[in-house]
């Protein structure tokens, strides 16, 4: 039984590859076709003494490309992000964190609507029951993430309830020393938050932060007002937070689903809970939308080995954004692939050890 098992996750494994060497292809030919693609694209094209669209033939050969860098996405005129095929269509913009400088910036039409309902066909109609309500507490702004979890309610029959938190404020005032403004600040929050769960019965699914699911689970038992399910993000969401959150914050009872993402990625998927795992937290990506690999940081092209420590490298592959090899500011632990996802994990995020500066993180 185990050998079979083990050919057939290899087969996937193989199937999968192939899948994402075929859309490297596709997405390759959309972003470098003059009718369609964007002008930073273009205009990098003719940079080059070679044709993207002729030598990208699958997903190693991205790595003909320079890393792709963080730069390009700052500032404007961030309609060069465009491919022409969308020039007439509505264009959001969603801003990255802004805790390392000038914001990176990324376009999006439809992406972070595709992400999300891609995203619920993972979740589980028990714990996240179809035609409930939602509440979103985190961050929006200038940020995808209210808009993403409104349309993933709505995609599942619901209506979000969203409070918003500001984390570059929150950012400031840690820096600054001032504790007692951040807590104040947490508590009108929080304060929020209790009060929509206590108000409207409907509201049996969440998406929070670690943190602030922390406080309000200090407050309120979410058993007690409902709630079936909760969706979390946050890079600082450790392996003693997981047991603890499934544990004691929610107390045994209420579906927790950690996820990892970003406003350049989309949306990665936690492994399936299995107590042998000890409570390591492990993403997948969306293949073949995005890739992350776990790289070595001085030599970006190589893999570390399963197990091993190294730096996510990110590509991001659709019509709306193409982003090959981008070094991001996470570490985390290579993983191999398992029976939903039959690609590379990555597991235990944390911000990159190897920054001369530490980045200020899990805030909220």
């Amino acid at each position: 039984m185990g050998v079979s098992t083990a050919q057939s996750l290899d087969e996937r494994v193989a199937a999968a590859q192939q899948r994402l060497d075929a859309h490297v292809r596709d997405i390759v030919q959309w972003h470098f076709d003059p009718a369609t693609g964007c002008p930073f694209w273009l205009e990098y094209a003719e940079k080059l003494n070679w044709d993207p669209r002729r030598e990208v033939q699958t997903y190693a050969d991205l790595d003909k490309f320079d890393p792709f860098e963080d730069e390009w996405l700052r500032g404007g005129p961030v309609r060069r992000w465009v491919p022409r095929a969308y020039a007439k269509d509505p264009i959001y913009v969603f801003e990255t964190g802004g805790s390392t400088g000038v914001p990176k910036s990324r376009i999006n039409i439809n992406d972070f609507r595709i992400d999300y309902e891609i995203f619920s066909e993972t979740l589980s109609d028990t714990a996240f029951p179809r035609g409930k309500d939602w509440l979103m507490l985190g961050p929006s702004g200038p940020r995808r993430l209210r808009l993403a979890v409104e349309h993933l309610a709505q995609h599942r029959g619901g209506i979000a309830f969203c409070v918003d938190l500001d984390p570059r404020w929150v950012v400031k005032l840690t820096r600054s020393g001032r504790l007692r403004e951040m807590h104040e600040y947490k508590e009108h929050v929080i304060q929020q938050a209790l009060t929509l769960l206590r108000s409207h019965k409907d509201i049996e699914c969440i998406f929070t932060t670690p943190k602030l699911l922390e406080a309000i689970c200090e407050r309120i038992s979410l058993v007690d007002v409902g709630i079936k399910g909760v969706f979390c993000g946050g890079t600082q969401l450790t392996a003693q937070f997981h047991r603890f959150a499934r544990e004691e914050l929610l107390e045994g009872q209420i579906e927790f689903v950690p996820t990892y993402g970003n406003t350049l990625m989309g949306l990665a998927c936690h492994k399936p809970f299995d107590p042998a795992d000890n409570y390591s937290v492990i993403y997948y990506p969306p293949v073949p939308r995005a890739r992350i690999e776990v790289v070595q940081p001085d030599n970006p092209t190589e893999l570390v080995g399963y197990g091993e420590v190294g730096r996510v490298r990110l590509t991001t592959l659709t019509k709306e954004f193409f982003m090959p090899r981008f070094m991001e500011r996470d570490e985390a632990v290579r993983h191999r692939p398992c029976d939903p996802y039959p690609w590379d994990g990555a597991g235990d995020v944390r911000p990159f050890s190897g920054f001369a500066t530490p980045i200020v993180e899990g805030v909220y």
